[in-house]
């Protein structure tokens, strides 16, 4: 059984202000792209059975400044559709909503195409992916390049969690994450780490 690393995308201008990225195709920052890079080292090395990443820019920027082929574009790994919050901080969202949290409340719709999403439909997809990649995790190490909160999503189902225990889970821009098995059980190997 191959280990499945988890790789978020680079900084972007909203992941350094806070705001919620959904489906705002925002490019790398500067230092995103150099954050990418770094992750080669970290790539280099493996052989991936199957290579898949978000279909926005900033993640298939990001699979590509890190050297990764051939990954594939899976509109299942998208960013968890923030809905009516898409471009707004947490703090912001506080103001009127003191007691809202992302992880048990989910988000109200935004305009049309972009309903929102509840930790149980993130996890829907999680799981889907999860059972795409599970042939390939058989011949050997799979990597996902995403996004913060779908990938603490998944790394939380696929360690038998509910969704909403991703919350657990920190995950900073331009990091690897991996998680293996141990005595046929998934398990948390490396997480958050940077070159």
């Amino acid at each position: 059984m191959g280990d499945l690393l988890l790789v978020r995308h680079g900084e972007t201008e909203w992941s350094v202000s806070g705001q919620h990225t959904s489906w705002t195709d925002l490019p790398l920052t500067g230092h995103g792209e150099e954050q990418a890079k770094s992750l080669a080292p970290s790539l280099s090395g493996r052989t991936f059975a199957l290579a898949l990443t978000s279909p926005l820019a900033r993640a298939i920027r990001t699979a590509e400044l890190a050297g990764l082929t051939g990954a594939v574009p899976d509109p299942d790994l998208h960013e968890w559709d923030y809905g009516g919050y898409e471009g707004v901080t947490t703090r912001e969202i506080h103001r009127t909503r003191p007691d809202w949290y992302l992880w048990t409340d989910g988000v109200p719709p935004g305009p049309q195409g972009h309903p929102g999403e509840s930790p149980a439909e993130v996890g829907a997809r999680a799981d889907r992916v999860l059972s795409r990649v599970g042939d390939a995790l058989a011949e050997g190490d799979v990597v996902l390049v995403a996004h913060a909160h779908f990938l603490r999503v998944l790394a939380a189902r696929r360690l038998g969690l509910p969704p909403g225990d991703g919350r657990l889970f920190q995950l900073a821009t331009g990091t690897v994450s991996r998680l293996s098995t141990e005595h046929g059980r998934p398990v948390v190997a490396e997480w958050n780490t940077r070159p």
